[in-house]
């Protein structure tokens, strides 16, 4: 049976319904992922949970160890990811509450550990990554948001950026110009490490907040956090139905 292993970003840091049946105090060749890793039954079947940013939030976007996130859980029976993430909305379909299922994305990190293949190899291994998704996980993602009658869009850019900080509007617009639907910080090397590890990886985003510039005011954490807390209760539901289908 496929094991889905869930991370969770910011304002999932727990999945409440979750029965746990272990935590699993892991270490890899890349040091200690963010938090333990649960595994336990949700929706009637066997699920791994990991907590991008720690137990309590507390690892900044940029300070999170991917590497050892994306290996821990393989090492712990993971055969597919489901990435839970909350972005910034560029386009202007992308509200603040909607949520998108992205097909693409573009890295504007610096500095990241972002492979496994480096250090003394055998041989020079290259991945392709034309397109990041995982089309029929993206496809029961899809699939669980209509089910659930959520405002979604079943496409879109995703652009990862460095963060902690937040975005300047002539960085958005610059994003913007590429291509970009949405702004996030933790895409990326994720995405990128699930395909080295032959993961199949599917991206569920909630939009918290329009984009630096698309909006008259600024962007407050209460605000960021009053979506998040509305966004939860389908999230979950629809977490559930892709387990169950």
């Amino acid at each position: 049976m496929t094991v889905h292993a869930i991370i969770g970003g910011t304002g999932l840091t727990q999945l409440e319904g979750l029965e746990i049946h272990q935590a699993l105090t892991l270490d890899t060749p890349y040091g200690a992922p963010s938090a333990d890793i649960l595994r336990g039954g949700y929706a009637g079947r066997d699920v791994l949970f990991l907590a991008r940013h720690g137990q309590p939030h507390r690892i900044a976007p940029h300070q999170v160890n991917y590497r050892a996130n994306l290996w821990a859980l393989k090492q712990a029976g993971a055969r597919a990811i489901v990435a839970v993430n909350a972005v910034g909305g560029i386009h202007a379909a992308m509200g603040a509450g909607h949520f998108c299922v992205p097909h693409q994305i573009i890295d504007y990190t610096a500095g990241r550990a972002h492979t496994f293949f480096e250090g003394k190899l055998d041989h020079v291994t290259h991945v392709d990554f034309s397109h990041p998704y995982d089309e029929a996980l993206r496809a029961r993602l899809i699939a669980a948001l209509q089910a659930e009658g959520a405002a979604f869009s079943s496409h879109g850019v995703y652009g990862c950026t460095q963060g902690p900080r937040l975005e300047t509007a002539a960085e958005i617009l610059r994003m913007e110009r590429d291509g970009c639907d949405l702004v996030g910080m933790t895409g990326m090397p994720e995405a990128a490490l699930a395909r080295e590890l032959a993961l199949p990886y599917a991206c569920l985003a909630l939009v918290v907040n329009p984009a630096a510039g698309k909006t008259s005011g600024p962007i407050t954490m209460a605000e960021i956090e009053r979506v998040l807390e509305q966004g939860m209760g389908t999230i979950k539901a629809v977490l559930a139905r892709v387990l169950s289908a």
